[in-house]
């Protein structure tokens, strides 16, 4: 008999496991504490559970872990955590520190299907979805490793996590959970670059806050650097995403990465602003982050301070992100795990990506 991993299990299907185990329900509440609150991984250390049921438990189930490869620490405090999966794939995390916060940075697929232009991890292609353990694993190892200290959630790693979005759902349930992980929805954020009929199935299972990478304000610019606009138009995209449920007192954010001479003029950041007029928003503007092979530039301030100028005009909350973790490929678009880039091209790790 294949054993179930507990930690695939969402709350609810966790309830499930122990009703059919001839339990009663709230058995589950008890798991949920020793293997979220208390980090025990082993169900013969649970011992406010029967000798019986801790025997069944070990016959049908398990309790994961991942293992870390490496730990890489950037001048500026950020950490990137790189994950050995089970199948010999890898994935990466990263942990920001900023203002007393420490913000975990997790990953939801390994690789990426959308192939955004300016990502590298557009550029391994999509390899597989992450189980809700590997997803729910990152969060426990890393703030294990920090002493508890992890503050905020965003899934921003790697992937698109709507395109994996049951594992995400079970993922944000049991992070979210006051019996479980039993963080606030309001510290936590799933970014999407725009799957429009999944921001609305996330909107019906949980209310969380969302983040969506525009990073163009024509169709024809969208359409060349983020393909998934082909099929989910920048109109039809603003308008769903603007129904979306977040948290009381947070509101919907636009993430927009900054290209020198792409989407970076005065007249792009106009159009911007009259998409986004009348939309209750706030703007986070990310200068590009250079990596080999990506064919981009990072704009000049005076650039990026020009473009936040144009869009404050328009009476916008517009903040520029600070690029952090840049020497360790830890920055926003810059996470690859080490990959071949398409599967073919064969690099490693230094203070940027060369050839091999």
């Amino acid at each position: 008999m294949n054993k179930i991993n507990i930690k695939d299990l969402g709350p609810e299907e966790l309830e499930d496991f122990v009703i059919n185990l001839g339990e009663k329900s709230y058995r589950a509440t008890q798991l949920g504490k020793w293997i979220y609150k208390r980090g025990v991984s082993s169900f013969d250390k649970m011992t406010d559970l029967s000798k019986d049921f801790r025997a069944s438990l070990s016959q049908a189930a398990t309790i994961s872990s991942l293992k870390m490869i490496e730990e890489r620490i950037s001048f500026d405090g950020t950490k990137k955590y790189i994950f050995g999966l089970f199948d010999g794939n890898r994935i990466e995390s990263v942990l920001i520190p900023e203002n007393g916060r420490n913000t975990l940075c997790i990953s939801a697929q390994v690789g990426c299907a959308l192939g955004c232009t300016f990502c590298l991890t557009g550029r391994v292609g999509r390899i597989r979805n992450l189980k809700t353990s590997e997803i729910l694993d990152q969060f426990l190892e890393v703030n294990n490793r920090n002493n508890g200290s992890v503050t905020n959630i965003v899934f921003m790693g790697m992937g698109e996590p709507l395109d994996n979005l049951e594992n995400t759902v079970k993922a944000l349930k049991t992070f979210t959970h006051p019996d479980f992980i039993g963080f606030s929805p309001k510290r936590i954020t799933v970014s999407t670059s725009g799957i429009v009929p999944k921001i609305r199935e996330l909107g019906k299972q949980i209310s969380v806050n969302l983040s969506v990478s525009l990073n163009a304000p024509t169709d024809e610019l969208r359409n060349e650097i983020m393909p998934i606009n082909k099929k989910y138009p920048i109109r039809e995209l603003i308008e769903e995403s603007a129904r979306f449920p977040v948290p009381r007192r947070k509101t919907l954010t636009f993430e927009y990465v900054l290209i020198n001479g792409v989407n970076d003029s005065d007249e792009d950041a106009r159009k911007l602003g009259d998409l986004l007029m009348g939309v209750r928003c706030k703007v986070n503007l990310i200068p590009f982050n250079e990596a080999y092979p990506l064919p981009y530039k990072s704009p000049p301030d005076e650039r990026v301070f020009g473009f936040q100028k144009v869009l404050l005009s328009y009476g916008l909350h517009v903040r520029i992100r600070k690029n952090r973790g840049r020497d360790i490929l830890g920055a926003c678009g810059q996470l690859a795990a080490d990959y071949p880039l398409n599967n073919k091209r064969a690099y490693k790790f230094s203070n940027q990506v060369k050839e091999d």
